[in-house]
């Protein structure tokens, strides 16, 4: 059986450029995501049986490749697919003016643009708006091998839509034993 985990970065923690930012998030990823229906119009969530159909768990592993940029100025991308299903990947392109494209490799689905913002504390916040709705999603490292991930979804009205929130922990190499 061979060994495709990854080591982490040999970077500084936190990183503090974008481009050190989408190197930091290379690797194979086990992700635990709880997804949350936070309004349904005017009327609360529906309730079944166990009472809590507002809310699921489910658990994941990521792949995530960093993209070299196609020039010095830019910095850089992101492909990230699903260990279990690993096409269509998603691609994030990233400019330095603080924009960003987001497509699908099957083209399955049309792309999104949106902004982001690389805050002081390390975190990085991505902003897409469009179908009546603006998503943030916030991606922060604790430590080298995890990163938490917060995203919602709020309505043009105003009202909540939708929220997730992951706990994402690197897989990483095993150290090679000294020979004797």
């Amino acid at each position: 059986m061979s060994d495709t985990t990854t080591s982490a970065p040999e970077a500084p923690f936190p990183p503090a450029t974008i481009e050190a930012f989408l190197r930091f998030c290379a690797g194979e990823w086990m992700s635990l995501r709880s997804q949350f229906a936070l309004g349904a119009g005017a009327e609360e969530p529906a309730q079944g049986e166990t009472g809590d159909e507002w809310h699921s768990s489910e658990r994941g592993e990521l792949i995530v490749e960093f993209l070299e940029p196609s020039t010095t100025a830019e910095p850089g991308g992101l492909r990230v697919a699903t260990k279990a299903a690993p096409l269509p990947a998603t691609t994030l392109t990233f400019s330095a003016d603080g924009r960003f494209h987001s497509v699908q490799a099957d083209h399955s689905t049309g792309g999104s643009e949106g902004h982001w913002t690389l805050w002081p504390d390390g975190s990085l916040e991505l902003v897409v708006s469009g179908g009546g709705a603006e998503l943030r999603d916030k991606i922060w490292f604790t430590k080298p091998n995890l990163r938490l991930r917060s995203t919602v979804e709020t309505r043009l009205d105003g009202s909540p839509g939708r929220a997730s929130f992951s706990s994402e922990i690197r897989r990483v190499s095993r150290p090679t034993p000294p020979s004797t």
